[in-house]
């Protein structure tokens, strides 16, 4: 299976020029290819296309300065988006065309070859580009497995990450012969069929106030002015630190109920529906991020041997009253009977609800529990 490594880069100002054009020409040559696509009656196969590059290179000097893979994998990301776009409109959505790109190209693919992670004994490592050089990289953890490709991302920030494609072997953790039940929430982020209510950070509620400090400031520069784009910085690393802290918390949740639960049954959602119909709660729903928490949940799964079920959400809550204090564990529990049909009747258990911090969450002191009848 495929997994995605995220490492941190480090370029000289040098290099930075260089990373900084090679995303200009791959967007340039993406926005001549979509036109080429718009003025043919039918479309032509990516190879057809992928030939024109050595003619191209001719008239455009400058496109020799760039890796060949890089900018055939240009094609296969025009092509691939055009895939989407055709598989939407087959679903029945309302779809356009696709648009050129513009400032906000942010990545470039190397693939198969014109990269190689070299380790050294120093506090940064580096990373071999093709046609850019070694670029100091931070790999804080080790590499399993056969690295595919490497795709570089430019942030709004203004940080450079490699995500590092690799693949690997599955490797199934051992059997626990356990299933749990979860039902996710805004009051409380998730309440599970073990009697554990974990907490809902609010991370964007938490952090809006100095958004919109960050944001007024950003208002009152002159669009284009090096102090415009200080600020712009300014206020994207404060929606990068958001979503750094969302996706730390996510990925410790999930683990844990991965490392220690052969069947996790979840409620199978329609978040988008949600957001539509619930305009009062939308900026809560999202921000809880139900969906990348059951995607993180589902594919560390896969990896792990481990099964994720969802279940029907219809009637899990049906008979309780908002302020019932057992209300969650309750559906908790009819979720994880719905997902995997057990004859046993967990609603007997009864185990003392407990509450569990944001920051036990991330300390990973989390979950010994002890299960306690009420009395």
């Amino acid at each position: 299976m495929m997994i995605t490594y995220k490492f941190r880069l480090y370029p000289t100002e040098d290099q930075e020029k260089r990373l900084v054009k090679t995303l200009e020409i791959c967007r340039q040559t993406y926005n001549y290819f979509l036109s080429k696509l718009k003025e043919s009656n039918e479309i032509p196969s990516r190879l057809v296309l992928q030939a024109e590059l050595p003619k191209l290179k001719k008239e455009k000097p400058e496109l020799n300065s760039v890796y060949s893979k890089v900018l055939q994998m240009v094609l296969y990301q025009l092509y691939s988006n055009l895939k989407a776009l055709s598989k939407l409109k087959k679903n029945g959505q309302k779809v356009g065309k696709l648009r050129y790109k513009g400032k906000w190209f942010k990545t470039f693919v190397y693939n198969q070859s014109g990269f190689k992670i070299i380790r050294t004994n120093k506090r940064l490592d580096r990373l071999h580009l093709s046609k850019i050089g070694n670029i100091p990289i931070r790999v804080h953890r080790e590499i399993e497995g056969k690295i595919k490709q490497v795709i570089i991302k430019r942030y709004s920030s203004g940080k450079w990450f490699a995500l590092v494609c690799v693949e690997e072997e599955e490797k199934q953790l051992p059997k626990t012969s356990k299933a749990i039940g979860i039902d996710v929430g805004i009051r409380f982020f998730l309440t599970d069929s073990e009697g554990r209510q974990i907490e809902n950070p609010k991370f964007y509620e938490k952090t809006l106030k100095r958004i919109r400090i960050e944001q007024r400031r950003l208002s009152k520069k002159k669009k284009g002015s090096k102090n415009y784009e200080k600020q712009r910085r300014k206020l994207a690393k404060k929606y990068e630190k958001l979503v750094n802290q969302r996706d730390d918390f996510l990925h410790k949740l999930s683990r844990f109920y991965v490392d220690n639960y052969d069947i996790i049954c979840v409620e199978d959602l329609n978040i988008g529906n949600m957001v539509q119909n619930s305009s009062n709660l939308a900026q809560k729903i999202l921000d809880a991020s139900w969906g990348k928490f059951i995607a993180m949940l589902s594919y560390k799964a896969e990896r792990a041997g481990r099964r994720v079920i969802k279940a029907n959400p219809r009637g899990t809550s049906e008979g309780l009253t908002y302020n019932n204090p057992l209300r969650d564990y309750i559906s908790a529990c009819r979720i994880l009977m719905r997902g995997w049909d057990s004859p046993d009747s967990l609603l007997e258990r009864r185990p003392l609800l407990r509450t569990i911090s944001y920051k036990e969450v991330v300390s990973g002191q989390v979950f010994s529990m002890k299960q306690e009848a009420p009395c």
